[in-house]
């Protein structure tokens, strides 16, 4: 109960939060409109080709219908599969090195009308071939992505190619952010005035396939005050809040023409890490009623009840809580990049905190970035603190339901 009022209290600030904001950029835009119109300094030695100067003296990227890929296409094999995932494998409060007490209880114990830690879900899994016979295993040091799907990476003049495969029980798309793509690629039905082929992404029926084109056009690359590389993400968009709680989410990353590596990240880089910080709510998964039959002890909850409800939100990174997933490991001098990302809603305000150590973001030394749903963060850091670190949000509620994680760093 206390959990579900600070729920409510958490989504009432977030209605001021959001007012205030876009106050804030209303007055930003208006303030902006008289200023001088010539382009800013950082934008000298850009491809003006692609540039186009707007009436109220922004310069806006226009390069994306226009684009024609001189890059390489790069092919993913995405098949969505479900699953059953343990948000607490280790069946320990790894943060404090001992059993869960009653707080956490209240998400991760399976009882008479508890689900506990362990859910059917869907996932987006990389494949090797068309033929999705053989799955592409993560190396160790990916393990900690948990639930998210694979890495899509690429740099600008490159064409990404997804060809996709929905094993689970409900329609299932791949919708991205940022790059260029056309109606029969967006993976997001509504009504958009196309029809025919154009609708076919739309939603991926259960044994169907679909191959998405993206693009990627100086517009879905680094900005010029971004580094060498910046973060979108991918999720199912058919029904972009229940697909989402099923797990269906991924990172991509886009790097600056001429500084990626043959497999697309960036050379300046020497470790990457990606983490969603999402409050995941089960209540809302299309297998709750699955979830409850095959989990949950009898009697079976009543799915209006509260307690049963906040028992289903799994505050979790990557899909863990409590810091049950792999540990991530960086090694002090190196350039490490951090891609954090939310999802959810009025609850998921984000504050993700590194212990130890500190990161640049858009030019400012902090250790404390904040997210919004569906926002993304890239966070620079050279590590200088070894040992191994708390990483996570530093949202009171949050820290006490087990959005939590370690990083080490190792000497």
């Amino acid at each position: 109960m206390r959990h579900i009022r600070a729920a409510r209290l958490a989504r009432w600030f977030a209605g001021v939060g959001l007012v205030a904001v876009a106050a804030f950029a209303a007055l930003s835009a208006a303030s902006y409109a008289g200023s001088d119109p010539s382009p800013p300094d950082a934008m000298a030695g850009m491809d003006m080709g692609t540039m186009k100067m707007q009436g109220s003296g922004y310069w806006q990227d226009v390069s994306g219908g226009g684009f024609r890929s001189d890059g390489v296409t790069r092919t993913y094999y995405i098949s969505a599969d479900q699953v059953v995932w343990d948000y607490a494998p280790r069946g320990l409060n790894e943060i404090t090195g001992k059993p869960f007490d009653d707080v956490a209880d209240t998400y991760v114990k399976n009882g008479p009308g508890r689900i506990g830690s362990r859910y059917v879900k869907c996932l987006y899994r990389g494949y090797t071939d068309a033929t999705f016979g053989h799955i592409q295993k993560r190396p160790a040091s990916e393990s900690y992505l948990g639930l998210l799907g694979p890495v899509i990476r690429a740099q600008v003049g490159d064409t990404i190619r997804v060809v996709f495969r929905n094993t689970c029980s409900f329609p299932a798309s791949v919708h991205p952010h940022g790059v260029f793509y056309a109606k029969n690629s967006e993976g997001a039905p509504y009504n958009d005035g196309t029809a025919g082929p154009d609708k076919a992404d739309d939603a991926v029926p259960t044994g169907g396939r679909h191959t998405y084109v993206w693009h990627v056009p100086p517009r879905a690359g680094p900005g010029p005050d971004d580094g060498s590389s910046v973060m979108w993400m991918y999720h199912s968009h058919t029904d972009e809040v229940s697909d989402t709680y099923a797990g269906l989410m991924g990172p991509m990353e886009i790097t600056r023409r001429g500084m990626a590596r043959a497999d697309g990240s960036p050379k300046d880089v020497d470790r990457e890490v990606f983490a969603l910080f999402s409050v995941m709510n089960e209540n809302q998964s299309p297998y709750l009623d699955e979830n409850v039959h095959r989990f949950a002890q009898p009697p079976f909850p009543d799915p209006d009840d509260e307690d049963f409800q906040e028992s289903n939100l799994m505050h979790s990174i990557n899909g863990y809580v409590f810091g049950n997933g792999p540990l991530i490991t960086v090694h002090r001098g190196e350039h490490v990049r951090w891609y954090v990302m939310s999802m959810g809603t009025e609850v998921d305000l984000h504050t993700p905190h590194w212990h130890g150590n500190t990161v640049t973001v858009n030019g400012m030394r902090m250790d404390t970035v904040s997210l919004l749903p569906a926002s993304m963060i890239v966070a620079d850091m050279v590590p200088d603190d070894p040992g191994i670190w708390l990483f996570h949000c530093h949202v009171n509620d949050h820290i006490r339901a087990g959005m939590l994680t370690r990083y080490r760093v190792m000497a």
